[in-house]
């Protein structure tokens, strides 16, 4: 398998604000991946698009091993530097009222009297409003994110307007996540679900809209879900609830993977999201298909255990190259291999302790204490005979409760696509 095969970044970007894209990037350069002229010229090229025009410098004396720039670019750092400036001329009077603590202690949750009382108090008026939104992306597009994010959440304080709103929210939430920090992180979460409600809530958004949307913020959430402590219970809830799963199946099918890693290392909920799941990866397996989502599949469809373990081994390629997923390379290994084990004895009768140890690399009495602790866990019905060196297993049902759940997701799950389809059915 090459290294590059399966590697999504080419995929992630259509979705993702280009200061998003450069992390991935990054960490492609130190991987080794691809050609190391081409990523930079990559990067270059991104960074053409933005006001990082130092770090754009640095990156083309390195590229073409030289001291100085075209001059096309020293015109470019002059240019936004003097932006800069009046930028800052223009936003001064109402950063000087946003800093003083006696003045904003004075705002209310209702944005028309903080507007109105700037205006009667200091004589700052819409146009003053609407330099600091240009000020707030002027430095974000400057790489100064920390600053950025404080400007949006100021402007969001006095914006009426609900789409610029709504599109500060996302450049805070932007900039929240390129600070790269754990305090800005929990922000960041709870940002990731005021978009969400935001979304949800627009009810007279064409459905393409809110298809769109909502897949842009599951890219986005990734950074966040994976650096949070309670984000891998995220990724579950939000990517496989209705309208989230039937955002993925019909415009990012390859986020099965990141749910599938959530999964596996979450053994909390896979009871309950485990066959939905499933079902979607099968669903999907026509459109996307990866070795992780395959390692699923060769253990919950085919039973095919050894094709598993062939799976698994090529897991642990794609998780190294998964700038998201890297870190959780061993956890998910391991885990990967107890629903092998857990699969493997729920389908068998009566499995040799010593068979098992030699799949294990144990030997017979460390693997059958491993085995019993694994056993009383995973709430196995099964019991250990030490006399005939056997696993033996019981049978087990899906409780009437459990039923109940999967076929209510389900239905919901249906109700969702088929409201979606009618609503397409009748549009002019």
């Amino acid at each position: 398998m090459a290294a590059t095969n399966y590697e999504l970044s080419s995929k992630l970007v259509q979705y993702l604000d280009l200061h998003l894209t450069l992390p991935i990037m990054e960490y492609l350069q130190e991987r080794g991946l691809y050609n190391e002229d081409d990523v930079l010229r990559a990067k270059l090229a991104l960074l053409d698009k933005t006001n990082m025009v130092d770090f754009a410098m640095d990156i083309y004396k390195g590229l073409n091993g030289v001291d100085e720039v075209p001059a096309e670019m020293k015109e470019r750092r002059s240019q936004v530097v003097a932006r800069l400036r009046q930028l800052q001329a223009d936003v001064d009077p109402i950063i000087k009222c946003l800093q003083n603590r006696h003045v904003v202690e004075k705002f209310r949750q209702d944005k028309s009297f903080n507007l109105q009382f700037l205006q009667e108090e200091f004589q700052i008026g819409a146009e003053h409003v609407e330099a600091l939104y240009q000020y707030a992306r002027f430095q974000f597009n400057c790489g100064n994110y920390s600053l950025a994010a404080e400007l949006l959440q100021s402007y969001r304080t006095l914006c009426t307007n609900s789409e610029r709103n709504i599109s500060a929210l996302w450049g805070k939430l932007a900039a929240e996540i390129l600070m790269h920090e754990a305090v800005n992180i929990q922000e960041a979460r709870e940002d990731v679900f005021k978009l969400k409600e935001v979304i949800d809530n627009q009810t007279f958004a064409p459905p393409l809209v809110q298809l769109q949307q909502r897949t842009w913020l599951l890219h986005w959430s990734l950074y966040v879900f994976w650096n949070h402590e309670n984000g891998r219970n995220d990724i579950i809830d939000l990517f496989l609830s209705p309208a989230y799963i039937s955002a993925i199946q019909i415009n990012a099918p390859h986020l099965l993977r990141y749910v599938a890693v959530a999964v596996v290392i979450n053994k909390k909920k896979q009871r309950s999201v485990l066959k939905e799941l499933i079902r979607a990866i099968q669903q999907e397996s026509y459109e996307y298909s990866d070795p992780v989502t395959q390692f699923l599949e060769c253990v919950f469809v085919h039973y095919d255990f050894d094709g598993a373990q062939q799976k698994l081994k090529e897991c642990e390629a794609v998780l190294d190259n998964d700038f998201f997923l890297a870190a959780y390379k061993d956890e998910f290994i391991e885990n990967a291999r107890l629903f092998i084990f857990e699969t493997y004895c729920r389908i068998h009768q009566s499995i040799s302790i010593s068979l098992l140890a030699e799949r294990l690399g144990m030997d017979q009495e460390a693997a059958e204490k491993w085995i019993a602790n694994l056993i009383l866990n995973a709430k196995l019905n099964a019991k250990i005979d030490s006399k005939s060196g056997t696993v033996v297993m019981g049978t087990q049902s899906q409780s009437v409760h459990e039923q109940l759940v999967d076929k209510a997701k389900m239905l919901s799950v249906r109700t969702y696509v088929l409201a979606n389809t009618v609503v397409g059915s009748v549009k002019p």
